[in-house]
């Protein structure tokens, strides 16, 4: 994966790539300048790292390479660069209600979601109360506006899509996740009754990893949702991850299959998040 803290090094190793292409092909610079069109320095510009190219320009560069195949894999390598990694007082500068709203189109075009969490419940299975705690905290500790409010009915509107067919859904959160109490333990409780609520549904599928499960071959990672087979959207403690080049979006997909295989489903899975409602209404229990 392309090193987000280094735009300059991803640059550099993207034109080398470009570079290897055009020897490949036994072509100069400066002919393959002449060809696409471009200022004779564009290309050396590219190669060394000083220029990204836009993707028009990668996909004339491989076709006049005669690697047309490879256009789209190296289109993904520069929506990488520049996007794939937002540190997130970039992302929160917008404020609450259109960090939701910036994501929208995206989740309507999704026809797969799969989605992991250690964290947090994820959005789509969240309750008002839920998801209004988690933005105010968001609010409170990074000094944004006040739009809760706005943001969590944002939120809300989006859930539709689970009753929108042809669409599929698939949910793996660790044990842990049902334990930690970011709200109070009525709307805890609440919300962990509407999973087990919201499971039912024939599109969706849940998964819970039990604390006891043998991790030795699969560790828990960082949570992160993963878009057909396009885009995986990952949450850092310091930034917000877009992958978009198939090779890592794959890798993603290995990672979420290996962790559901790892959780319990149907009955069992219930059970546990039955077991933290209990803990709930436990005086003095370690919840």
């Amino acid at each position: 994966m392309t090193s987000p803290s280094n735009g300059r090094q991803a640059r550099a190793e993207l034109g080398k790539r470009l570079r290897e292409i055009r020897q490949n092909a036994g072509i100069t610079a400066r002919e393959l300048a002449a060809r696409a069109g471009w200022h004779e320095s564009k290309c050396s510009r590219i190669e060394n790292g000083r220029t990204l190219p836009s993707e028009s320009d990668l996909r004339m560069w491989a076709r006049q390479c005669g690697v047309a195949g490879e256009a789209a894999d190296l289109v993904a390598t520069v929506r990488t660069i520049e996007g794939a990694y937002l540190q997130w007082p970039r992302v929160e500068r917008q404020g609450l209600r259109r960090m939701q709203a910036s994501a929208q189109p995206l989740w309507e075009r999704t026809r797969h979601f799969r989605s992991y969490s250690s964290w947090l419940i994820p959005g789509l299975l969240q309750t008002p109360s839920y998801t209004g705690a988690v933005l105010g905290a968001v609010r409170d500790r990074k000094g944004l506006g006040d739009e809760v409010r706005d943001a969590v009915q944002l939120r809300m509107e989006r859930q539709r899509i689970l009753g929108l067919a042809p669409r599929r859904f698939a949910f793996v959160v660790e044990e842990s996740v049902l334990r930690h109490r970011v709200v109070d333990r009525q709307a805890m409780a609440e919300q962990l009754g509407h999973l087990m609520w919201i499971a039912k549904r024939p599109n969706l599928s849940l998964g819970v990893i039990p604390l006891d499960a043998d991790r030795t071959g699969m560790w828990p990672v960082e949570s992160f949702w993963l878009f057909d087979d396009d885009q995986v959207n990952v949450e850092l403690v310091a930034a917000y991850l877009t992958v978009t080049q198939p090779n890592e979006v794959a890798a993603y997909a290995r990672t979420f299959a290996a962790l559901a295989d790892l959780a319990v489903h149907g009955d069992a899975a219930r059970q546990l998040i039955g077991n933290a409602v209990e803990a709930l209404s436990a005086p003095g229990r370690a919840l």
